[in-house]
This record gives structure tokens, sequence and C-alpha cells, in this order.
């Protein structure tokens, strides 16, 4: 019989943060407005544009309800 030992498979770790902006296959990117409520609730929104996106967060932020707005970069 012949030993058949299997090959230690190495893992890479944690990936880097990718740079959205070399995608030549992307037509838009998609950011995410996170909205944090005094009372413990959380909304979230997805926008193709970042002024839009801007907007909203400025917007939700002037209410005395919201304690934090914050735009992150999806995709």
């Amino acid at each position: 019989m012949a030993n058949v030992t299997k090959a230690d498979t190495k893992k890479t770790g944690i990936r880097g943060k990718t740079s959205f902006d070399k995608d030549r296959r992307r037509k838009h990117h998609h950011f995410l407005v996170s909205v944090f409520y005094a009372d413990g609730e959380k909304f979230g929104r997805v926008y193709t544009d970042k002024d839009k996106a801007t907007r909203f967060a400025e917007r939700q932020r002037r209410s005395p309800v919201v304690k934090s707005a914050r735009i992150t970069q999806v995709s």
C-alpha cells in the first residue's frame, strides 16, 4: 500500500482593505448610510450617489432623536 499524506494547506490571514476605485468593471459605487437613534434603534439606507448619501446623513443629524449618522462605502 502507498502512503498518502495530505499536503499542508496554508490559510491566508484576513484580507486587506480593497480599493474600490481601481476596479474597472464597476459602473457605480454603493454608499451605506447608517443612522443610530437615541433609543437604540438602527436604520440603514444604500445610495449609489455620494452626494445624496451625504445630504441624507446631514438631514438625519439635524434631528434631535438621532445619536449619529455615518456613511461607509460598501462596494
